[in-house]
This record gives C-alpha cells, sequence and structure tokens, in this order.
C-alpha cells in the first residue's frame, strides 16, 4: 500500500535534483555568463559557482582569453600599382561580454571579415616601399581602426601584424637587379676612393724623393732586392737615364 507514495517521494527527489543541477552553474577564471531571463539580459556572472533560475534563466558562455587569428592572404594592388599578396595575423579579446553577445551574432567571424576588408583598404592605398619599410607604421594604422569597429561589439583589438608579402616573379627579379646595381655602385665608388688615396700617397712620396735625389738610387737598389728574392729566372734591371743621356746629346748633335 506504501509504493506509491514511496515512488513519489523518490520521483519528487530526482526532479528537485535534476533542477539544483541545472541550476548551479560554475565558470572558470576566463569565462563569464551572460544572463537571459524571459529572453531579456538580466546580468554577467562569473566566475566561480552561482545559480540561476532552471526554465527560466538561460546562460551563454564567453571566453575571455586573447584570440589568436590568421588573416587569409589577401591580392591588393598598391597605390603603385604593383600587385602583391599579404597575409596577417590579429590578436583580440572579449571587454565586454553583453555586447559581444547582443550587438553581434559571431564576434569571431565578424572580426575576420572586418580585418580582410581594412587589410585590403589601407594596403590598397599604400606604395610597395612603404609596405616594406614601413611596417609597423601600417600595423599600427590597422590596429587602430579595426579596433574602431569592433569596440561597439565589446572587442578590444591589441594587436595586428603583418606576416607576409608575397611580390610577383617580375618584381622579385627587378628588386635582385637593383640591388646588385647598388652594390656594384658602392664597388666602384671604394675602389675609385681607393686610387685617390693612393695617388694622394705617390704624391707625397715623389715630393720627398724630389728633395733627396740619392733616395732614389736606394729605393731602386730596394726593388732589385725585392725581385731577386723571387723565383725568377729572367730580371730586368733598368739602366739610369743619367748613363746614356750622353749618348743621346751626341746622336742629337749628329
Amino acid at each position: 500500500m506504501l509504493v506509491g507514495p514511496t515512488v513519489a517521494i523518490i520521483f519528487g527527489i530526482i526532479i528537485v535534483l535534476i533542477l539544483l543541477l541545472s541550476a548551479v552553474k560554475i565558470l572558470r577564471e576566463y569565462e563569464r555568463g551572460v544572463i537571459f531571463r524571459f529572453g531579456r539580459l538580466s546580468a554577467t556572472k562569473g566566475p566561480g559557482i552561482f545559480l540561476i533560475i532552471p526554465f527560466v534563466d538561460k546562460m551563454i558562455k564567453v571566453d575571455l582569453r586573447t584570440v589568436t587569428m590568421d588573416v587569409p592572404p589577401q591580392d591588393i594592388i598598391t597605390r603603385d600599382n604593383v600587385p602583391v599578396k599579404v597575409n596577417a595575423v590579429i590578436y583580440f579579446r572579449v571587454m565586454d561580454p553583453a555586447k559581444s553577445v547582443i550587438k553581434i551574432e559571431r564576434y569571431i567571424v565578424a572580426t575576420s571579415q572586418i580585418a580582410q576588408t581594412t587589410l585590403r583598404s589601407i594596403l590598397g592605398q599604400a606604395e610597395l616601399d612603404d609596405l616594406l619599410a614601413r611596417r609597423d607604421k601600417i600595423n599600427q594604422e590597422l590596429q587602430k581602426i579595426i579596433d574602431e569597429q569592433t569596440d561597439p561589439w565589446g572587442i578590444k583589438v591589441s594587436t595586428v601584424e603583418i606576416k607576409d608579402v608575397e611580390l610577383p616573379q617580375s618584381i622579385q627579379r627587378a628588386f635582385a637587379r637593383q640591388a646588385e646595381a647598388e652594390r656594384e655602385r658602392r664597388a666602384k665608388i671604394i675602389n675609385a676612393e681607393g686610387e685617390f688615396q693612393a695617388s694622394e700617397k705617390l704624391a707625397d712620396a715623389a715630393r720627398v724623393l724630389s728633395k733627396h735625389p740619392v733616395s732614389v738610387q736606394l729605393r731602386f737598389l730596394q726593388t732589385l732586392k725585392e725581385i731577386a728574392t723571387e723565383q725568377n729566372s729572367t730580371i730586368i734591371f733598368p739602366v739610369p737615364i743619367d748613363l746614356i743621356e750622353a749618348f743621346i746629346n751626341r746622336l742629337g748633335k749628329k
């Protein structure tokens, strides 16, 4: 006779336990829960343990950790009409969980689309030299513009970095020729400077030798000594012009 009430009590206890389990929520330190009560925004709770009203409240969990997202390669034509392919990486996080749920349907997809369109727009206004040499400034401009557009959604864009700039093969060959020509120009300038400095030293040496004619003979003998140390089968022995000057004068008189 007591089977019916006992079953009802057990069933009631099970229902209460299910309601309690569905009412208790636990969120980690980096998570927040956006609570909707009868479809209206009620509160933002977490982290830790808290209670909601079963069948009345609905909770949407939001992750507050920084998201690292690759921006797919974008085909861009720079202001100086050079086609390039550029990809980037963007770092952002949720600052206002309620806005990220209410203001936008999927904030990660929306941020990715905003990043792609902004990347094409900003880099299309820059020249190729600026894109290669002034990348830090372009990164800051991209971060500022994307952050302004995602701010109404409660999203904070902290960093935007251009990862790679892929140039056409023809542009790469042109850059290689330009770099080679620049290296040749520098080599010629260095060679010319060396020749100029050497000529100055030779001019100084000539002035010293002209003041002391005997030093010319000493330099001549030193040169012969240096030649003799080498393994040469033939030694060219120059004759001083003074020895043959008399013969030249005599031939001239005749």
